[in-house]
């Protein structure tokens, strides 16, 4: 294993970034969350990487900001910690969270900061801001309402309950649980954004990018129209004119295509 603190591989179009100092159990310094932030930029400007998935070598996922660099800290510093879990939080890309071990503090907030997260059996996640004697900060509060709603949140940040694997699969904070061991689990995380890396990479950021402003409409309507746009223009790409024309192939040809899988997953309608 390398010594860098935080480490990419690209696996079939899907980047995986893995923090990398176990012996620490991957708490973030200032410098493993600005290279963090380098990787997802990077990430994000490779045209051959269609989704990212995060994780920490064992035995952690990771276990926070580095105490020290809290205790030195003030607003900047609080941010340039903060800078690590944002990059994929804001990330342009799919982003997968696979969760092996601790999630704390800093930690916990990294996990939450992407779009799904799986979780291997010796996963943990717990806030432990109370705990520690500081505020949550990087958005926790607002992440986590929003994931596991406000009893489940509230739980965690103000009475210390730490959710195991099967606890969070059941608060609907992690998609699900993987057996076996680390390389399972990001075998598992890869396998999930596969059909991400199958489709179109401008569509699939086109979509993300309309999940993320209809989350925030509160009426049916102001979501039609938000999404009219980006399908009509998704119909003047070539992947689509593509589909067309293998649709008129086959009704040329006089096969049945109601039924066909690829023609269902296409549907524009």
């Amino acid at each position: 294993m390398t010594s860098d603190p935080v480490l990419l591989e690209r696996r079939d179009g899907v980047a995986v970034i893995t923090l990398n100092d176990p012996g620490r159990r991957n708490a973030l310094t200032l410098p493993m969350s600005a290279r963090l932030t380098e990787l997802v930029a990077e990430c994000e400007a490779d045209p051959a990487v269609s989704a990212l998935v995060v994780t920490g070598t064992p035995p952690a996922f990771c276990a926070g900001a580095d105490l020290t660099v809290l205790g030195e800290s003030r607003e900047k510093g609080l941010r340039a910690i903060y800078a690590g879990f944002l990059a994929v939080a804001r990330s342009t890309l799919p982003t997968i969270a696979a969760v092996g071990g601790a999630a704390v503090g800093a930690g916990f907030n990294l996990a939450l900061a992407a779009d799904v997260r799986l979780a291997g059996p010796a996963a943990r996640f717990d806030p432990r801001f109370l705990q520690l004697g500081i505020h949550p900060g990087g958005g926790m509060t607002w992440m986590l309402q929003r994931i596991v709603g406000p009893q489940t949140a509230t739980a965690m940040t103000l009475f210390g309950r730490i959710l195991d694997a099967a606890e969070a699969e059941r608060a609907g904070l992690v998609l699900h649980t993987v057996a076996g061991d680390h390389d399972a689990l990001i075998d598992a995380a890869v396998v999930l954004a596969a059909p991400a890396v199958a489709g179109p990479r401008d569509l699939v950021l086109s979509i993300k990018r309309t999940m993320r402003i209809t989350a925030g409409r509160t009426e049916h309507a102001d979501a039609v129209e938000t999404e009219l746009v980006a399908q009509l223009a998704s119909m003047e790409q070539p992947e689509f004119a593509a589909l067309l024309a293998r649709l008129r192939a086959r009704i040329s040809s006089g096969q049945r295509i109601i039924h066909t899988p690829d023609v269902a997953a296409h549907d524009p309608g």
